[in-house]
């Protein structure tokens, strides 16, 4: 029986030599490696997992962010309108309301100022009809003054009857508390010559009627030597201002002035410049 062929492997020029090559691992040590291998790479596939959560979470807030800072300036900005706004409402309701009082300080003023103008126009309008009025009275005198004049002769009056005195006396008193009006001779109004002229007519004594000219009618006498009944005068004789009747105790009965009007005064308060006896 033939005897089986054993095959004859030809073996390498380098069969002898130790390879190379890393020895192979066996299977528990790569199962043991890969495990590890799987571990981390599942370590760096939950942290990848978790770093793209957290990378994600950002990239949302950034694209928050400028929406909100835009709406927050445009809220910064009316805001900031709105305050403006609001300052230039008050400023304008400060100039108004200082505009508004000036206009009414200036309209206190100007009513002040008129009723200044109107007080001092009325003063002037009730001096300028009592200049008028005096004038007038004064124009009146001297036409009476004239037409005495013609009638008469002579300044000298006749002396009346025994009780004359007394007449005219009592005639002075009873006008006492009448008005003094320029030009007046009664019954209830008299200016002095116009007075003095009435009580000497009670007796018959026509006296002129004015006091320039009643100054001289009679007879001259000293102020030391004056008695009831004389006629005193202020002024110069024949140019006298002012006239009244003595009446005794060192008084006198005249129509005064217009505040005054006919009142009993003492010559001690205001001296007669002369005198003259007509009874």
């Amino acid at each position: 029986m033939e005897e089986p062929l054993i095959p004859v492997v030809p073996m390498s020029h380098t069969a002898h030599i130790r390879s190379h090559r890393k020895p192979r691992r066996n299977a528990s040590t790569l199962a043991m490696r890969a495990g590890v291998a799987g571990g981390v790479l599942s370590t760096l596939a939950v942290a990848g997992a978790s770093g793209s959560a957290n990378a994600a979470e950002p990239v949302t807030q950034t694209l928050e962010l400028p929406a909100l800072t835009a709406d927050l300036a445009a809220q910064v900005a009316q805001s900031a309108d709105a305050t403006q706004q609001a300052a230039a409402n008050y400023e304008l309701q400060a100039e108004r309301d200082a505009a508004a009082a000036k206009a009414a300080k200036q309209a206190k003023a100007d009513l002040a100022d008129a009723k200044k103008k109107a007080e001092a126009k009325k003063k002037a309008e009730a001096a300028r009809k009592a200049a008028a009025a005096e004038a007038a009275s004064r124009s009146s005198e001297r036409t009476v003054l004239s037409a005495s004049a013609s009638a008469s002769t002579s300044t000298n009056v006749s002396a009346p009857a025994s009780g004359s005195v007394a007449t005219v006396i009592s005639f002075l008193k009873a006008q006492v508390g009448d008005a003094y009006v320029m030009g007046g001779t009664g019954p209830n109004a008299w200016d002095c010559s116009g007075l003095v002229q009435a009580a000497f007519k009670q007796v018959g004594v026509d006296l002129p009627r004015v006091s320039q000219d009643q100054s001289t009618s009679g007879t001259p006498v000293s102020l030391s030597n004056i008695q009831v009944g004389d006629v005193l005068y202020w002024g110069s004789a024949g140019s006298a201002y002012h006239v009244g009747v003595y009446i005794g105790n060192g008084q006198y009965l005249d129509a005064a002035n217009p505040s005054k009007g006919v009142v009993i005064q003492d010559l001690s308060g205001y001296p007669a410049s002369g005198a003259v006896r007509v009874l």
